[in-house]
């Protein structure tokens, strides 16, 4: 009976330092979350390119294997054709895509009076100042404190366009050397690790195939989006059908408002061209619709499997974090970077229940099967 007791009181003990040990925990990961998040804040300067590059990298990484195992080209050889031919489309569509925007900016005297109806037709909903013989710009400027968002927006384009090309610079010197290494990253990984600690391989395997395989779908599915996109809107007339598929391309990688936004703004602009004649504007907010429910909520569901799915829920609050830590990329690398968080809660005893709530059930599911 005493045994009994003193058992008792042991295992009584052993629980109360383990749910200790738990909360202890919790409070350090919770500290360490918030502190990541500031650190990637202030840091962005430096993550991004560096994420950015790592994505690009398990997009062409499918590529360059399949080009090394049917042609024996050496595996540096492919890197090297890989990365050549994505900065002469690169350089090709950012080319189309300048010009595109030029002419939008040659063509606007076309617009003036469309636009001038629209807004009036707003202003007087909204019981704005309208001052009539003024043109478009004009009003905007003069009454919605355009002027100030103006200035913004230019300092901003500016800048951010030296950014850019710093940046695109280094995410491709990036690219290219994490190219190189990929095998010998793998060697090391398992020299460094195996004997010490297969979990931790084993999570690297997985964040390593997943991400690869979410990455190379979400990309092939966008730049088929943003080709049908072109080809609908270059058939029906629509002015400027490079830069509606360079949109819906871009907008297809920020899960649900992406595609909302996209379509509504190609669809507006089709009204403002083509009216009052609302045939072809309608035909064409069917059919981007229809193209972005199929390949968004169709077969890309379908080629990913059920495996890297998330909630809804889940993809609404990353894309709200990691928009406001990064904005506008953060949106685009929001859904791969949770996917990772995912994966990685899946294969930590204590952060399972994360890994559950953030999937959509059915790879949790999957896995107690297992």
């Amino acid at each position: 009976m005493y045994k009994a007791v003193a058992m008792t009181a042991i295992t009584g003990k052993h629980m109360i330092e383990k749910n200790y040990n738990r909360v202890i925990f919790f409070i350090l990961l919770f500290f360490a979350f918030v502190l990541g998040g500031m650190l990637c804040m202030y840091m962005s300067s430096f993550i991004i390119p560096i994420i950015v590059a790592l994505m690009l990298s398990f997009v062409f990484l499918p590529i360059i294997k399949k080009i090394n195992s049917k042609t024996k080209i050496p595996w540096t050889v492919s890197t090297i054709i890989v990365i050549l031919l994505f900065l002469v489309m690169f350089i090709g569509v950012s080319s189309l895509l300048v010009s595109g925007f030029r002419s939008i900016i040659n063509e606007y005297p076309k617009y003036e009076s469309k636009f001038l109806n629209v807004y009036k037709v707003v202003a007087s909903r909204f019981n704005l100042e309208f001052e009539e013989g003024k043109s478009f710009i004009t009003n905007l400027w003069n009454n919605l404190e355009v002027q100030k968002y103006a200035q913004k927006a230019a300092v901003f384009l500016s800048s951010g366009v030296a950014s850019f090309g710093k940046s695109f610079f280094l995410i491709v010197v990036m690219m290219i050397f994490i190219e190189f290494e990929v095998n010998l990253t793998k060697e090391k990984m398992k020299t460094a690790f195996i004997s010490k600690n297969e979990t931790f391989m084993k999570i690297c395997r997985q964040v390593m195939n997943d991400t690869v395989r979410y990455v190379s779908i979400k990309f092939y599915i966008s730049l088929a989006t943003g080709i049908l996109v072109f080809f609908s809107t270059w058939i029906i007339g629509m002015n400027f059908p490079i830069v509606w598929a360079f949109i819906a391309f871009i907008m297809n990688f920020i899960p649900v408002f992406g595609s909302i936004i996209s379509v509504g703004t190609t669809t507006l602009f089709a009204v403002l061209q083509f009216s009052p004649e609302f045939a072809k504007p309608i035909f064409i907010l069917i059919f981007l619709t229809t193209i972005n429910m199929l390949l968004g909520n169709i077969l890309e569901p379908r080629i990913e499997g059920k495996n890297l799915g998330l909630s809804p829920f889940a993809i609404i609050v990353s894309l709200s974090l990691w928009g406001y830590i990064w904005g506008f990329i953060g949106m685009i690398l929001a859904v791969p970077l949770t996917v990772i968080i995912k994966i990685i809660c899946e294969n930590i005893e204590d952060l399972k229940w994360l890994g559950i709530i953030l999937g959509n059930g059915s790879s949790n599911s999957k896995q107690s099967d297992k």
